[in-house]
């Protein structure tokens, strides 16, 4: 078959394709970015359900509108005005199927080919996949332990003048940065002086573990007058609620908003209405919070015991700052004190160890490095955590 010219230059996840590797019994997963099943409050979203086809059968079992279910909408208003975001109307978002939904339409109504993008350094594996499946050329922006490196940043849209700018500022995948908030001001003030647009992705921003994080940029515009609209939210209930949903949300401009709504109708009509009542009715009872303090301290305790066990078992061998929230330990190959710079090698080593992760290199858009790694200790208990650990150890000694 002669397939799009487009498939050309994307490839199938490498994490994906990781997961066939998976089944074998006894494998402890640092490799997933999956949040956990256990932490899901079946019961209340079982209520959700019952409630949905009791209250509003028809309508949740129904076709609906394109911009999303608007119970949900109103109810996605109020959970954003919890964090902040006091000034956002149902009108100004319309619902996704799932985030990376929305990345999608942002790449379908913005992205013509050969268009230049930033994105960070490391970025959401995805996203790349996305946005080079619509023909974009994608600028690689570095990132340290306080987010995107802002001068830098600056440089690359003067320089390239992107369609738009692609940033996780909190708890970034796979980097678990937090973007501080004199850095969030900043971009905002870049923004809107280079008139670029800025997509902010927030996935994990609920997932803190002692303190809360910055106001988000969409918070923080009201600070800057007129960068508002050149911001594009793009909101998940996946990481907080349940995946399995597929409930997200874009917030933009109204311009933008009306495209994307327009290229939604072409792929799906719409998001589950069922998902949408479910999930409204979820928000409506109000307990959203109970589940997310749960999430929070049981995410805390498991980085923690990940961050001790790193430093007892691998010491200098490996750089890496403890997280402050979110699903990931983002890790580097110390060249000076490991056996190997090649954390793909550790990562072959480590399977026959029994234990998983993802190397890094896949979540660069350019000048991949070879030596850094994504753990997550979302799903694996205490015990795991500490038994994978020393798996990882036993794999580094033998390499």
């Amino acid at each position: 078959m002669q397939f799009a010219s487009r498939l050309d230059h994307v490839e199938t996840s490498a994490i994906r394709e990781l997961f066939k590797l998976l089944g074998k019994p006894g494998i402890i997963s640092f490799a997933g970015g999956f949040p956990d099943s256990a932490l899901f409050d079946v019961e209340g979203i079982r209520a959700a359900v019952n409630a949905a086809l009791t209250d509003e059968p028809g309508a949740a079992l129904q076709y609906g509108a394109t911009e999303g279910y608007q119970p949900l909408r109103e109810q996605l208003v109020a959970f954003m005005a919890g964090k902040g975001h006091s000034d956002v109307q149902p009108a100004d978002l319309i619902v996704t199927t799932g985030s990376q939904q929305a990345l999608d339409l942002l790449g379908k109504t913005l992205i013509s080919p050969g268009d230049k993008v930033i994105v960070e350094a490391p970025t959401f594996l995805a996203t790349i996949q996305c946005f080079r499946l619509y023909g974009a050329q994608l600028i690689s922006a570095p990132v340290d332990a306080q987010g995107v490196q802002v001068d830098v940043l600056e440089q690359l849209i003067e320089q390239h003048q992107p369609k738009f700018v692609y940033l996780i500022p909190t708890f970034g995948n796979p980097s678990g940065a937090l973007l501080s908030l004199e850095r969030r001001r900043r971009v905002l003030e870049l923004a809107l002086r280079h008139k670029t647009l800025i997509v902010e992705d927030d996935p994990y921003g609920d997932l803190y573990f002692d303190t809360a994080p910055p106001p988000s940029l969409l918070a923080l515009s009201s600070q800057v007058p007129g960068s508002r609209e050149r911001l594009a939210y793009c909101g998940s209930l996946s990481k907080v609620l349940s995946p399995g949903l597929r409930v997200g949300w874009l917030i933009g401009p109204a311009e933008l908003l009306a495209k994307a709504t327009m290229c939604k109708q072409f792929s799906d009509a719409h998001t589950s209405t069922f998902a949408q009542a479910t999930a409204a009715h979820y928000l409506r009872a109000g307990r959203l919070p109970a589940t997310l303090e749960r999430m929070r301290q049981v995410y805390a305790e498991r980085a923690a015991a990940m961050t001790q066990a790193l430093r007892r078992e691998l010491g200098p061998a490996i750089d890496f700052e403890p997280p402050q929230g979110g699903l990931f330990v983002w890790a580097r190959l110390n060249g000076a004190h490991a056996p190997v710079k090649d954390a793909a090698e550790w990562a072959r080593r480590a399977l026959e160890q029994g234990v998983a992760f993802v190397p890094g290199a896949p979540f660069y858009a350019n000048q991949p490095d070879p030596a850094t790694l994504r753990l997550s200790f979302a799903t694996v208990g205490l015990e795991k955590i500490e038994a994978g650990v020393q798996c990882l150890a036993a794999a580094l000694a033998r390499s």
